[in-house]
């Protein structure tokens, strides 16, 4: 039995923002008990969070760690001129190039990035069509060694062909088999998007959703090409084609939703599934901007792959919603994450309460002027940081410990990756599109 006794730290809440000077003992993974004053019981180890705030651990709820390496790599000749391009020339060809060494490295790289920036579980989409079997227990490894939570799926797509779809759907399957009960990692049925995957293939992926009774991790209307592809070659709108195979469902996650209509958006919020927003990937793809006031309750903050830095995409989400006055608070998006993983485990997460696991942040934030419950949330938008965050803990061990990792020596992993790049983009070279 493991028996940890936080002393005097400030506790806080994001959404709604609340601010408490307690203490919390954790055992075995559980936060057992919380107030003020607590005494050291037998066993106890004691550690002083005076000055510290401690925050539930982050979010990231729709990333792609197989992009982890892809930072620095040089680009086509031709750059792109669409989001198809973008895809094609790029993306479609790095997750051609990946091999088991590189699945489980770039998942290694990423892991580390989001213990730095305070994440504590990692919503990951995951697609490597020349080594799809066993790819996301070699995902879950990279997530196991650093310590972090991870809820996987495999991006099914029809774009390789049959075998590499029916092998997606196999693999989604067999993990989510092997994790319907674990306390650390979880599945979902990944898909592509609409305009990748054929009647068949969403009628399989709808099936295993079914059958597992857990959700689709998709990709929805990210760009205006998903959309008029499906309605051109399916003769159906997105939202019908997804309905009509069990895929709009209430566990389902559906990144971007950028092009779809109002009403689209009112059939969303009636069905329930989670709306995940990237602002930074879509600003960078320049696919248009998400109508977060349609979003509604059921909405989360994801990166697409980029550096899961929840903060910095918390302030774009923010900055960019405040340019087009949309009048949505985007820090529930981000407090909305620990509900998503309470859903998807069964538990309830996001709250330093009495049953809650123990994932938390310290964070050494110096704040220049005071700071209290009715301001809190502008000091999170305004100036907190991942510079900030000193220390890391998920199902109650610290991987991340006054600024050093715990469980890993990042040197040797930092060598390692950076050699696996340059075989990455070599062999993403040699593919011809």
């Amino acid at each position: 039995m493991i028996s940890l006794l936080l002393k005097n730290g400030t506790c806080a809440a994001l959404f709604p923002p609340t601010l408490d000077r307690v203490d919390l003992r954790i055992v075995d993974g559980v936060i057992i008990e919380r107030g003020r004053d607590l005494q050291p019981a037998e066993g106890d180890r004691v550690e002083d969070m005076a000055g510290k705030i401690l925050m539930p651990g982050l979010v990231c709820a729709h990333t792609h760690l197989y992009s982890s390496l892809a930072r620095g790599m040089p680009g086509p000749e031709t750059p792109p001129q669409s989001f198809l391009g973008i895809l094609e020339k790029i993306w479609w060809k790095l997750d051609r190039a990946l091999d088991a060494d590189t699945i489980y490295l770039s998942a290694l790289a990423g892991a580390l990035e989001a213990v730095r920036c305070g994440v504590t579980t990692v919503v990951d989409h995951h697609s490597s069509p020349n080594a799809i079997n066993g790819s996301l227990l070699l995902v879950k490894k990279a997530l196991a060694e650093v310590g972090l939570r991870g809820i996987l799926c495999y991006e099914v797509s029809d774009r390789d062909g049959i075998r590499p779809r029916d092998k997606g759907l196999a693999e989604n399957e067999e993990f989510l088999k092997r994790h319907l009960t674990d306390q650390m990692y979880r599945g979902l049925v990944g898909g592509h998007a609409s305009f990748t995957l054929s009647d068949e293939s969403l009628r399989s992926i709808g099936d295993i959703a079914e059958r597992y009774d857990t959700g689709v991790h998709i990709h929805v209307a990210e760009s205006d090409a998903d959309p008029w592809v499906t309605e051109t070659k399916y003769g159906r709108q997105i939202l019908d084609r997804l309905g009509a195979f069990g895929i709009l469902r209430r566990k389902s996650l559906f990144a971007h939703c950028i092009h779809l209509s109002p009403s689209e958006f009112a059939r969303l919020r009636l069905s329930g599934p989670w709306l995940i927003h990237n602002p930074r990937s879509n600003m960078n793809n320049r696919v248009g901007h998400a109508p977060l006031r349609e979003f509604g309750a059921r909405a989360a903050l994801g990166t697409d792959g980029f550096v899961p830095d929840m903060f910095e995409e918390l302030r774009f989400a923010y900055f960019r919603n405040r340019e087009g006055e949309d009048g949505q608070d985007c820090l529930q998006f981000l407090d909305n994450g620990q509900l998503l993983v309470s859903e998807v485990f069964g538990r309830r997460f996001g709250a330093l309460l009495e049953d809650a696991p123990a994932d938390l942040v310290v964070m050494d934030y110096q704040a220049p002027t005071p700071m209290t419950t009715e301001n809190f949330s502008s000091h999170v938008i305004f100036g907190f940081r991942s510079a900030s965050i000193e220390s890391v803990m998920a199902n109650g061990r610290w991987i991340f410990r006054n600024r050093r990792f715990v469980t890993v020596k990042e040197q040797e992993i930092a060598s390692a990756t950076s050699e696996a790049a340059r075989r990455l983009w070599s062999a993403m070279h040699a593919i011809k599109v």
